[in-house]
């Protein structure tokens, strides 16, 4: 009995020391598994936090008027910037012990594990909201036993290196709530059409239920079951000690109301304009060696939302129904601040951007800055030529080149420039150019920032070489600013995601450099007003005689017309606006309301956003004396003389010469006249004939 005794004793050592040798290996092992996690952490460093954001666009008053995104729709923001009852109810919902374990609730996975097992599959997960946020920022959604495994171990990481508040704040802006939503500002926007700082409790309650089954539980998919879950929230956070049984019951009765029908309308605001903002957004962030693609941007532009909308107003009432296409763009004279930009008739149909891309030929739009070049060499709005039907040679008389007017018809007499412009007379353009010389016109085309074309031809005086209504309407925008050179822009400043002001145009007229003098961008603007007033109307109307009854302010512009294309670009001395028609394809402009459609837009346009504002005259610099001037001979006017014009000229250049009647006489009333004289006082003195 003893030997037996002393046997089984033996045997229970063993097992003992076979149990201990066990857990001493056991231990042993996880205390080099966990140094060597350690160690691996630490070598690791922090898994990095960042994550594509979406960058946003203000207007010119810093209101949002869209955004944009690569993959995913989100907006970073700071726990202290959302409502308190977010962090309660996903702490809740999601993981009650948060705050106190070490990035994993053990009890939870334990259970997970059981019916996993028994199931045979990866069916119930245990993740705590450490775990999610790190399947969020690096991992698939895939149900594997791999990807929990690294989830584990990413998770590990984010709580060695980072706390609680850290943790829970990357959580709710990566979550993702559906409809293309990422993170609670993005989702707080799109649901309810307020910032997640704004959120009530009943609101954040139904925010926190989405992202367990998004398209199951978004209120817009499914309000009952979306209700439901958010009573289940607001049950736990009362159980749990974060909101009273008072609050539980305010927020269940709570009228929650949904605006993703607003938040959707804003996406289509001023849809060519962002795009053009992003675009330079994007340059001005390369020169500063930063990537737009990061995202998180704040991007301040210049829109003006009143001009956006009367620009959208003034196209949809004018144009007509069919295919013809249609540009608009307004800038501020001394800035040029974009402040308004439609690109085409409709962003979804194509974004195609006729404004920014769209080269096409100006027609006489392109005058003013040939007539400009002519003003520093001798011409003056009363240098007259004359304009009848003309053959030009060129190529040393190998070529000739005849060009026509629009409506076919030449003047049978000298005429101004100032009328020139005024009834777009192409035969006084030409002589011109041929005058002055290519070269003056392509300095001054520089000048500009217009091209004109390489080649030397005599029909780049009537606007023949392609260019954008971007271009050209800065152009006009140079006139408008007395000369001094702007450059288009929609930028005001760029922030970053952390709030840093990377880039703002403080000082934008600041190193502008002049085009031409105050005194020549006055002298033309005036004559520009022209194209408006019935008294230079010869063998054609003034350009703009069909929409000067509509007027209650003082404009210069100048229309251009091809077999394609229709402009008008014109100012004010705050303002400038473009606009262009014609079809993608190119083909000639036939009916009456595709030719019609330009100038109805622009006046349109122009007077909305002058409405209940003071008329303002150009400004008069010294040196440019106005007097009042006969249109057919450019003498001082008299009362003998009906067709008269204030003409704005270098007080060097100011006529000393009185019309009379006899000068207003043309060659056949001459004739008339001549025949009435008694014939006899002249018969002995021949010279008196001619």
């Amino acid at each position: 009995m003893k030997r037996k005794s002393y046997h089984r004793k033996q045997k229970r050592v063993k097992r003992t020391r076979k149990t201990l040798t066990f857990f001493v290996a056991f231990a042993s092992a996880m205390i080099v598994a966990i140094v060597a996690l350690r160690i691996y952490v630490q070598v690791a460093g922090a898994p990095p936090l960042t994550v594509p954001k979406a960058s946003i666009f203000l207007d010119e008053n810093e209101n949002q008027i869209g955004d944009h995104f690569t993959n995913q729709r989100r907006y970073w923001v700071s726990l202290d910037e959302m409502s308190p009852y977010l962090k309660e109810a996903v702490v809740a919902v999601e993981d009650k012990d948060f705050y106190t374990h070490n990035g994993f609730d053990y009890s939870r996975i334990a259970g997970a594990i059981l019916v996993d097992l028994k199931a045979g599959s990866k069916v119930q997960g245990a993740s705590t909201i450490t775990q999610q946020y790190a399947r969020n920022l690096y991992l698939s959604h895939e149900k594997s036993w791999t990807r929990k495994l690294n989830e584990a171990l990413y998770a590990y990481r984010l709580e060695v290196f980072y706390d609680k508040d850290e943790i829970l704040e990357g959580y709710l802006n990566t979550v993702y709530y559906g409809h293309g939503m990422y993170g609670v500002e993005a989702a707080s926007r799109f649901f309810f059409g307020k910032s997640a700082s704004d959120l009530t409790l009943a609101e954040a309650a139904m925010l926190t239920g989405v992202p367990k089954g998004p398209s199951i539980y978004s209120p817009i998919a499914n309000l009952e079951k979306a209700t439901n879950r958010q009573h289940v929230i607001l049950k736990l956070m009362a159980d749990q000690g974060a909101i009273t049984q008072e609050e539980q019951a305010r927020a269940k009765n709570e009228q929650l109301v949904l605006k993703n029908d607003s938040w959707v309308a804003t996406k289509s605001v001023a849809p060519y304009f962002l795009d053009v903002a992003w675009q330079e957004a994007s340059e001005i962030l390369k020169s500063k060696n930063l990537d737009i693609s990061e995202g998180g941007w704040t991007i301040q532009t210049t829109l003006n939302v009143a001009h956006q909308k009367a620009a959208e107003e003034a196209i949809t009432k004018n144009m007509p129904a069919n295919d013809l296409q249609t540009a608009f763009v307004s800038m501020e004279s001394k800035t040029g601040a974009v402040t308004a930009l439609v690109g085409g008739r409709d962003y979804a149909v194509s974004s195609f951007n006729r404004v920014t891309q769209a080269k096409r030929q100006p027609g006489s739009t392109i005058k003013p800055i040939l007539y400009a070049a002519a003003l520093e060499n001798g011409y003056t709005p009363l240098t007259f030529l004359d304009v009848g039907e003309t053959t030009f040679t060129y190529d040393n008389g190998r070529g000739t080149y005849a060009p026509k007017n629009v409506n076919g018809q030449f003047a049978d007499h000298d005429m101004s420039m100032a009328q020139a412009i005024a009834i777009s007379d192409n035969i006084y353009a030409v002589k011109t150019l041929e005058d002055i010389g290519f070269k003056e016109f392509h300095e001054m085309a520089n000048r500009f920032n217009i091209g004109i074309g390489a080649k030397d031809n005599l029909s780049i005086a009537l606007g023949t070489v392609e260019t954008t209504l971007y271009e050209m309407t800065n152009a006009y925008n140079i006139l408008a600013s007395q000369g001094q050179q702007t450059t288009p822009t929609t930028i005001v400043s760029i922030k970053n995601a952390h709030g840093d002001m990377i880039y703002e145009n403080k000082d934008i007229t600041k190193n502008q450099k002049t085009a031409i003098s105050k005194e020549n961008a006055f002298i033309l603007t005036e004559m520009m007003t022209g194209i408006f007033d019935p008294v230079f109307s010869d063998y054609s109307p003034a350009t703009g005689i069909s929409i000067r009854s509509r007027m209650t302010h003082t404009y210069a512009a100048k229309s251009g017309s091809t077999n394609s294309d229709q402009w008008l670009v014109g100012y004010t001395p705050r303002l400038t606006a473009g606009v262009w028609n014609g079809y993608d394809q190119g083909k000639n402009l036939t009916a009456k309301e595709d030719t019609a459609a330009t100038k109805q837009i622009w006046i349109d346009f122009m007077e909305t956003v002058n409405k209940g504002t003071k008329n303002e005259d150009f400004k008069k610099p010294k040196g440019v004396k106005g007097v009042v001037i006969d249109i057919e001979t450019g003498k001082l006017a008299t009362d003998a003389c009906p067709k008269q014009r204030l003409v704005y000229l270098e007080e060097k250049d100011v006529p000393t010469e009185k019309c009379t009647n006899f000068d207003i006489l043309d060659s056949n009333t001459w004739g008339e006249f001549w025949n009435m004289l008694p014939f006899s006082i002249f018969k002995d003195d021949e010279k008196n004939k001619q």
